[in-house]
């Protein structure tokens, strides 16, 4: 076996050449993409943190009930976020619902686009299914890695890793669902004269709401999860307190911040529940 381990594949040569010629050649386009994205992050935190917290809590809770149409939902965010500011966590919340709506804004503006159309073309979907897969299932810590080097530490690297790694969910629940449209639909919209566009936004778009609804609610989700990892680039929000708890191996403070993300998790997952049914 030594003949196989004598040449090795410079995997991590090659990619570390790639990112070098991107940090060289489109070094004004990462500018240009980290303010386009700490301007939208901006916006949003001053939406969250500039008026008084109840009158955002009370936004939330009419959202809630906009949604659910029921007492439950707003019930649950009512007290759920009466909950965080009672921790003294408000400030840290509204960073990472920052960090999770910037990543819901940018990666349903790219995966429900680029979903329909891989929902329409079967090759290209096929084409994409491996570099999908190749998302998610690299470790986080990676992405990391270059987007560092191309932004630099804060807020806009843990969302750049954030979007990388929550992207093909809604890629792939926007395909399923456009392309689990009945045919009978479709012939029957054809034979009225519906033209591609009409198709598309009067038959497939609402048969895929649904999921389109569950890309959106694990896009939070794993924005969620994504709050510590983008901690360790500097990005403010909830999992500054778990990586200093870990440092400072401080149980206490470790388990009162995990469960604040716990509680955000839980009122974001409840307030979007009518979409899968």
């Amino acid at each position: 076996m030594e003949w196989l381990t004598e040449t090795k594949i410079p995997i991590g040569r090659y990619a570390r050449r790639a990112i070098d010629w991107l940090q060289d050649t489109a070094a004004p386009f990462f500018d240009w993409l980290s303010w386009v994205l700490e301007l939208l992050i901006d916006n949003i935190l001053w939406l969250l943190q500039t008026p008084h917290p109840l009158v955002v809590i009370a936004g939330f809770v009419a959202l809630a009930w906009i949604v659910q149409r029921s007492w439950q939902a707003p019930l649950l965010v009512l007290l759920g976020f009466l909950f965080i500011l009672n921790q003294g966590y408000w400030e840290e919340t509204t960073e990472s619902l920052t960090l999770v709506l910037s990543s819901c804004v940018v990666c349903m503006g790219l995966g429900v686009p680029i979903g329909i159309a891989a929902a329409h073309r079967p090759r290209l979907y096929g084409a994409m299914r491996p570099v999908l897969d190749l998302m998610q299932t690299l470790p986080a810590f990676v992405y990391l890695i270059p987007a560092i080097i191309f932004f630099g530490i804060g807020m806009v690297p843990g969302l750049i890793a954030t979007v990388i790694f929550v992207l093909p969910a809604p890629i792939r629940l926007t395909q399923l669902g456009v392309a689990s449209t009945p045919k009978a639909l479709l012939e029957a919209a054809e034979a009225f004269g519906a033209t591609p566009r009409q198709r598309l936004f009067k038959v497939e778009l609402p048969w895929a709401l649904p999921q389109i609804m569950t890309g959106l609610n694990q896009t939070i989700m794993l924005s969620l999860s994504m709050v510590v990892i983008a901690a360790l680039v500097g990005a403010d929000g909830l999992g500054v307190p778990v990586v200093r708890a870990l440092n400072s191996v401080n149980t206490a403070l470790g388990f009162e911040s995990g469960f604040i993300i716990v509680v955000v998790a839980v009122m974001l997952d409840r307030m979007l529940r009518m979409g899968r049914k």
